[in-house]
């Protein structure tokens, strides 16, 4: 658009938002108040692109502005980058927490390629699978055996992934047999960790979901990494892994009550 010879390029929120994070990786963090003279927009423009930039895990709300996630030196991988490093063990673990599932079981599968491919071993079975992970939609839509509820959300379309309030409220309204829990890290002291603001508050929606929860994490999670406390491994009742993991941490869950097969 121009007047008078001068030409006017708009800016679309989403480049709106892009420059936001852009500033942000350039100082690590910044105040509502910064952004909106920087970008020249008003502060509740701001605001909204923080709220949808926190939402999608691309940042941090903070009281008055937003950082970036507090490991900017392992920035998240996008799901299609984790599928292509699917190992041997995640493939074990999924096969051996599929042999869990009984027939006509209701169980919830989180995000993930574990619970993919877990999700892979249950084609055919008469059993209910609640998920907000579309790669698992994608393993089961054509199963005339399954049935297949997805919950509703924000989509994540780097992770393949439905998050956010929405979410929430919907597991609030599951009950399940089983629920299939990953993790990004099994710390020594037995919290279950994961390195996501917006996916914790689905795991733990999830933890209320059913009656038992299973924790699928091959060794290399052994202590993995993470930021953010999903749970204790106190309310684990089942913890599949592979021989590689750490057997002190393997402990402290058997300690707790929990059960631990070995893929």
């Amino acid at each position: 658009m121009s007047s008078r010879g001068v030409t006017f390029h708009r800016v679309t929120s989403s480049m709106r938002r892009a420059q936001i994070v852009s500033s942000l990786r350039a100082k690590g963090a910044a105040s509502v108040r910064e952004l909106a003279e920087t970008l020249q927009v008003s502060e509740s423009t701001i605001r909204r692109d923080l709220d949808v930039l926190d939402r999608n895990g691309e940042l941090l709300r903070t009281y008055g502005g937003a950082a970036l996630s507090p490991r900017p030196a392992a920035p998240e991988i996008s799901f299609a980058a984790s599928a292509e490093h699917d190992s041997a063990e995640k493939a074990a673990v999924a096969e051996r927490a599929a042999a869990l599932v009984e027939d006509d079981m209701v169980v919830v599968l989180d995000i993930g390629t574990s619970t993919r491919l877990l999700a892979r071993h249950l084609r055919g079975r008469p059993v209910t699978v609640i998920t907000a992970n579309l790669a698992v939609l994608d393993e089961l839509r054509d199963d005339d055996a399954v049935r297949l509820c997805l919950l509703g959300g924000v989509l994540r379309r780097n992770y393949l992934s439905l998050v956010g309030s929405l979410t929430e409220t919907a597991l609030r309204q599951v009950r399940a047999d089983l629920v299939f829990l990953s993790c990004t890290g099994v710390r020594p002291d037995g919290h279950v960790m994961d390195d996501m603001e917006v996916e914790t508050p689905i795991k733990q929606a999830m933890l209320d979901s059913a009656d038992r929860v299973v924790l699928v994490a091959s060794e290399a999670k052994f202590p993995g990494t993470g930021s953010l406390r999903v749970c204790s491994l106190d309310r684990i009742d089942a913890l599949v892994t592979t021989a590689g993991a750490d057997p002190r941490t393997l402990e402290v869950c058997r300690e707790a009550g929990g059960k631990v097969y070995i893929a």
